[in-house]
């Protein structure tokens, strides 16, 4: 079933900027999340182990989520704030408990 064209933009600006945004924004979202979470729960070694298939499972979701957006700088904004919010988590869970 072809997609809806009223969904669709002829802009391609903003089809780079969905695209670049769930491609390189949606990793880095992904990768800093799993980090995150290795310095905050108890046990990062497991953290660290699952991530090598969650880390997939996550940045697959964060590719699609762009599209549901109608401007995808805005998206582009979401991912570096979520960003932002998850490099300091991940400062302040060095500070608490370094890793080696």
């Amino acid at each position: 079933m072809p997609a809806n064209s009223k969904y669709l933009t002829t802009n391609p600006w903003q089809q780079f900027a969905k695209i670049s945004a769930g491609i390189v924004g949606g990793y880095i979202v992904a990768s800093l999340v799993h980090i995150a979470l290795a310095l905050w729960l108890p046990d990062p070694k497991v953290i660290l182990a699952t991530s090598i298939y969650t880390i997939f499972i996550v940045w697959g979701a964060l590719i699609v989520v762009p599209f549901l957006f109608k401007n995808g700088w805005l998206v582009w904004l979401v991912y570096l704030v979520l960003s932002l919010l998850l490099a300091i988590a991940i400062y302040l869970g060095k500070l608490n408990s370094p890793l080696v």
